[in-house]
């Protein structure tokens, strides 16, 4: 993993966005959701692993419960410091908009594999097991996100 794709399409003399680096965090990893008011609002779901925040754009939000499934589109990998952004990232700007943290916490890994991933949340709103399970017919790109049955 690395954060190449991240610095291309930021210019961090006018955004107030972390730069960053991968960087090996220590404990449990870490979770984040933040509310993104962009061009089109959404969440961004974003997982610790392997030095960087894996991420993936949420249009309609994580589901709270196993009835429903969201569409997660896969972003480029953030730094770990943006686990704790919140701010306005400045029109002309790549993901221009307000960015506001709606839920954080740590999770638990139960596997991560090329086309399933399957975590633990444990945050102040979302608990329990979620899935993202890749979404090969709609796309590279295209995962399925749902909370799993308990």
């Amino acid at each position: 993993m690395n954060l190449h794709e991240y610095s291309r399409k930021r210019d961090f003399s006018k955004t107030p966005e972390p730069r960053g680096s991968v960087k090996i965090g220590t404990g449990a990893p870490v979770f984040v959701v933040q509310e993104h008011h962009s061009r089109h609002h959404h969440f961004d779901l974003r997982l610790e692993h392997e030095g960087v925040l894996a991420s993936w754009a949420v249009p309609k939000g994580v589901p709270e419960s196993p009835e429903k499934k969201h569409l997660a589109v896969r972003t480029e990998d953030h730094p770990l410091a943006y686990a704790d952004f919140e701010g306005t990232i400045p029109d002309g700007e790549y993901g221009a908009g307000e960015v506001e943290i709606w839920d954080h916490g740590t999770y638990t890994l139960n596997t991560w594999e090329e086309d399933r991933i399957e975590v633990v949340l444990q945050g102040n709103r979302l608990r329990g097991r979620y899935l993202l399970v890749r979404f090969k017919r709609a796309g590279e790109n295209e995962w399925l996100l749902f909370k799993a049955k308990e």
